[in-house]
């Protein structure tokens, strides 16, 4: 039975406000891969929600990268229990709160969040894949592709649709900082290239082209390989 690692950027559940639409669309394309066979562990981020919160510590006092990172976790953990009840009866009872202690499954769908300070949800991800023996983690975010730069700066950007880990990597800041603003996390990234896991890049609001990446088919955005 194939166990997929979906990497749920917290920009496609709340934009701005949450977002019912995609969370019922989402919802259904999941378990219509259930009723395959298909298991899935879904790790949430915290997108904007994470920023406001941090935004607002830097504005009223001086936090640390470590009271930071502690409150974007918090945001992804919210964002993991709304998803858990979404999923009702289907999903695990409790969030995944360290990737690298599983519980024994025995639900077809599993919730986890942000793990610890210095990294994203996408590490968790990437430990959350090797503990479960997953080789590929699907990131959804609102980007169709990977470009070489900002394409929002710059019009001549170019669209990656497939890339190694090595070109990559050399995409991505060295370090780790909360709040990054990146296709995928550089400390996740690096966890990847090392233990052989491909990851596929693309926008989790077009439902049909999810689908084709979860069937295996051909789709719109980047593979890293």
């Amino acid at each position: 039975m194939e166990t997929i690692v979906i990497s749920l950027g917290g920009s496609l559940i709340i934009p701005e406000e949450i977002d019912i639409e995609f969370l019922k669309n989402f919802r259904n394309l999941i378990l219509s891969q259930v009723s395959k066979g298909k298991k899935f562990v879904i790790i949430t981020g915290g997108g904007k929600v994470c920023r406001k919160y941090q935004d607002v510590a830097r504005e009223l006092t001086l936090p640390s990268r470590e009271d930071l990172d502690w409150m974007g976790i918090a945001a992804t953990r919210l964002n993991a229990e709304l998803l858990r009840v979404v999923f009702g009866e289907n999903a695990q009872s409790k969030i995944v709160l360290d990737p690298d202690v599983f519980p024994k499954l025995n639900k077809s769908i599993v919730l986890g969040a942000g793990w610890k300070p210095g990294n994203s949800s996408d590490l968790a991800a990437v430990h959350s894949a090797i503990s479960v023996g997953a080789k590929r983690v699907v990131n959804l975010s609102n980007i169709d592709f990977v470009y070489d730069k900002d394409p929002k700066k710059y019009s001549d950007a170019f669209k990656i649709e497939q890339i190694s880990w090595t070109d990559f990597r050399k995409l991505l800041p060295e370090e780790w900082d909360p709040g990054l603003n990146v296709p995928f996390d550089p400390i996740a990234a690096e966890k990847a290239e090392s233990m052989n896991i491909e990851v596929d890049i693309l926008n989790g609001n077009n439902i049909s082209n999810l689908e084709k990446c979860l069937d295996n088919e051909d789709f719109i955005g980047t593979k890293i390989r």
